[in-house]
């Protein structure tokens, strides 16, 4: 008797050390990373607008002017796993910096440069940048109230949509008035600034971490042959699918690629743990981010294209400026911030799985509404608000059920590779739809016709189905991913 009051509070005690503690403002942090994410996702889309002006300014080719986006992309790709694990290693809040640093080095650079070479080389260090929201969902993981996380990384997620489209607004309104690339850059580098002050005054990294070293050579291969399959993906149009460049550029990757999926295997501590990658538990959830990714970027270029094109010339289009996309694309950036909010309850409620799978099938749905009836604004409109809201749900469910199977020290790099994925999917939408739309011609010309857009609407529509089908894979194959808690 006397012994069962003290065994209280021990017992209590002890099961307060074995959980993370939680920050005590947690919704300063979520504002921090939310904001941090937006900047990110801005910076990625802004430049897609200024690509055909770029040409004139420094009187280069459309294949030399690509770099300013291919090298933000291959630079992403190759940081967000190596900064991810150093995150699980040495601190989330510390990668989040360095990237938030970089990026607005890099924006500076571009605003400065005065020659192609200089802009790609300022796009690359903000590509790095890219790495800001799988580390800033393995942060909410760590150190938030579990009831809370869910929707935490929903909001998080959901900013990926909503920059994109706030990016094509300011480099629409800037594009209106100036002609110059350089604007855009210092607003960015302003941004960049802003965010890296909020992260530092208010997020909070209490999460274990992994310890280790850093495995070098794992990451040298990782790069080279995510370098060389990227680069192939995005020069296959310019260079000629069936060119040796390109033939020899993938034959490299899948050498590399195998090399280093030997070294990651035998490594005591690799970069990657293969699990993480093709395990039972992860390959379904970093397929359908990779079919997610096909679906959203895609979503980028061809309504830019399509929206500005002019039906007077064409025959379809609704003849807009680039104003105009982003404007079309705001119900989207509105229901995807509402939506996301809420995907926490319905997680609750169904499980991830189960909410990935219906946030897919309604983003696919507003693809096949675009395929069939694309003739006034109004149809853009209804697009953009539906795929806001399936994108929203999905990508909040993504988030959680790329990582809910994975030690905490292990959340960063999980959440890695989902991103990675991601944007392997989205580069590879970019090379599928550009083929259709050069493929499929006006009969005399080499403007793509009316068929190529509805074609390409289908067939992104149809990834965000293959995309539910996996998430419903995964929810009868693991009941505990598809059920509610």
């Amino acid at each position: 008797m006397t012994g069962a009051p003290t065994d209280v509070p021990r017992r209590a005690a002890a099961a307060a050390r074995r959980r993370p503690a939680a920050p005590a403002h947690t919704t300063l942090t979520l504002t921090a990373l939310a904001a941090a994410g937006m900047v990110v996702s801005v910076q990625q889309t802004l430049v897609i607008p200024l690509l055909p002006r770029l040409m004139g300014t420094f009187d280069a080719s459309v294949t030399a002017v690509t770099w300013v986006f291919t090298a933000s992309l291959l630079a992403g790709a190759v940081a967000t796993p190596l900064l991810t694990r150093f995150g699980d290693m040495y601190g989330k809040k510390r990668m989040i910096l360095l990237a938030l640093v970089l990026l607005t080095a890099g924006s500076v650079l571009c605003a400065a440069s005065g020659s192609l070479g200089t802009l790609i080389a300022g796009r690359a260090l903000q590509g790095v940048s890219s790495v800001m929201v799988p580390l800033a969902i393995g942060m909410i993981r760590d150190t938030f109230p579990r009831d809370r996380i869910t929707t935490a990384i929903g909001v998080v997620s959901a900013t990926m949509g909503v920059g994109g489209s706030i990016g094509m607004i300011v480099t629409g309104l800037i594009a209106d008035r100036t002609t110059s690339h350089r604007p855009v850059f210092w607003i960015t580098a302003g941004l960049g600034v802003f965010a890296l002050v909020l992260v530092a005054a208010t997020a909070r990294d209490v999460g274990a971490r992994a310890g280790g070293r850093p495995d070098v050579p794992g990451a040298v291969l990782l790069a080279a042959w995510l370098s060389c399959l990227l680069l192939g993906i995005s020069q296959g149009n310019a260079w000629g699918w069936a060119s040796g460049g390109v033939l020899g550029l993938f034959g490299a990757a899948v050498a590399l690629c195998a090399a280093w999926t030997i070294l990651e295997s035998r490594v005591r501590e690799p970069l990657v743990r293969l699990s993480l990658l093709v395990g039972a538990r992860s390959l379904s959830a970093n397929v359908a981010s990779a079919l997610l990714g096909f679906s959203m970027f895609a979503a980028f270029t061809l309504i830019a294209s399509f929206v500005q094109a002019d039906p007077e010339v064409v025959g379809y289009g609704l003849d807009g400026t680039v104003l105009h996309v982003g404007l079309y694309m705001l119900p989207s950036t509105a229901t995807m911030l509402l939506s996301s909010m809420q995907a926490g309850r319905i997680s609750a409620r169904i499980g991830p799985a189960y909410t990935l799978a219906a946030g897919a099938g309604i983003a696919a749905l507003s693809y096949f509404w675009l395929a069939v009836s694309n003739e006034r604004g109004l149809d853009m409109l209804i697009f953009s608000a539906v795929q806001g809201l399936g994108f929203g749900v999905a990508y909040a469910a993504l988030g959680t059920l790329a990582v809910q199977h994975v030690p905490m020290d292990r959340s960063g790099i999980a959440s890695g590779i989902n991103s990675l994925v991601r944007v392997g999917g989205g580069s590879i939408a970019g090379a599928v739809t550009a083929a259709i739309l050069a493929g499929t011609v006006i009969d005399g010309t080499d403007v793509p016709a009316l068929r190529a857009y509805e074609l390409s609407f289908w067939i992104v529509g149809a990834g965000a189905v293959l995309a539910a089908v996996v998430a419903l894979g995964n929810a009868l194959r693991y009941p505990r991913d598809g059920a509610g808690a």
